[in-house]
Formats: structure tokens, C-alpha cells, sequence
């Protein structure tokens, strides 16, 4: 009897080590949600950070792939006080001269369709800090183009 209880408490420490393991290595199922379609899919294939109401294309996230200014700081846009309870899906494109001196000059190239969307995005750009491009050991002026895409439901 006592062969037999040693035995299923092997065998059920043995099944809840396989589960455990079974559940830490299978990969999470991760669907998109109705309603998150792209507005516009030709720069999806871009580097995307999500946020909730709030997405930015284009922002290079690698240092060692380092084509433009690498980011260190990026504080994210919010949707205006003035337009709190609106549904908005409203983009706007700007490009960021970064200096060898890692100074910020925002150039807004196509602006939101809402003026207050176009300023929350020209400030929060404006307070955004690089490490500048590098030619080698030398830092150089460098630019990047970015997309803010503001949506809420």
C-alpha cells in the first residue's frame, strides 16, 4: 500500500512539472483585435511602437542598425483635454533634424487634420532626445521621419 501511494505522488509531481513546463514553452496566441486594421498598411512593414490611443512609425529601435539619430528619450503625445470623447483616427508626419549636437529641430510635414493633435504632437516631438548619427567615431547631423497615428473608439 504504502509502494502504491509513493507511486502517485511521483506520478502527480511528475504530471504537474510536464504541465508547468508545457504552459511556460507553448507561445501565447496573439489575435488582433476587431477594429485594429491598419489605416494605413504601405508603413506597417516599418518598426511600430503601439500604445493605446497612440502609435509612432518609423522610430528605428535597434542602436546597432544605426541609419539615423538613435532615441533615448521619447515622451509619447496625448489626445487633448478639447477632444476627450471624440473618436479620432488622425495622423500626422513630421521629421526631426537631430544636430552632431543632439539638438532637435521638428519640421512637420503633413500636419493632423485637428490643429490641437498637430500642436500635442509638435510639442511632445520637441522634448524627445537622440545620441546624434554616427560616420564611424564622428558623430554628423543626421534626420528621421516619424508618424504619429492618434486613434481612439
Amino acid at each position: 500500500m504504502n509502494i502504491l501511494v509513493e507511486t502517485l505522488r511521483f506520478i502527480g509531481r511528475q504530471s504537474v512539472q510536464a504541465c508547468v513546463l508545457g504552459l511556460l514553452l507553448s507561445p501565447a496566441a496573439a489575435f488582433a483585435a476587431v477594429g485594429d486594421e491598419a489605416t494605413h498598411e504601405g508603413d506597417h512593414q516599418e518598426d511600430v511602437l503601439e500604445l493605446p490611443e497612440v502609435h509612432v512609425h518609423g522610430l528605428p529601435l535597434n542602436k546597432d542598425r544605426q541609419l539615423g539619430p538613435v532615441a533615448k528619450s521619447t515622451p509619447w503625445p496625448g489626445i487633448p483635454a478639447s477632444l476627450n470623447g471624440q473618436e479620432i483616427d488622425d495622423w500626422m508626419k513630421a521629421r526631426l533634424l537631430v544636430s552632431k549636437h543632439a539638438k532637435v529641430t521638428v519640421v512637420v510635414l503633413e500636419p493632423c487634420k485637428h490643429r490641437e493633435l498637430t500642436a500635442a504632437g509638435v510639442h511632445a516631438l520637441g522634448r524627445w532626445t537622440f545620441d546624434p548619427q554616427m560616420n564611424g567615431d564622428d558623430p554628423v547631423d543626421g534626420e528621421l521621419t516619424v508618424r504619429i497615428h492618434f486613434r481612439t473608439r
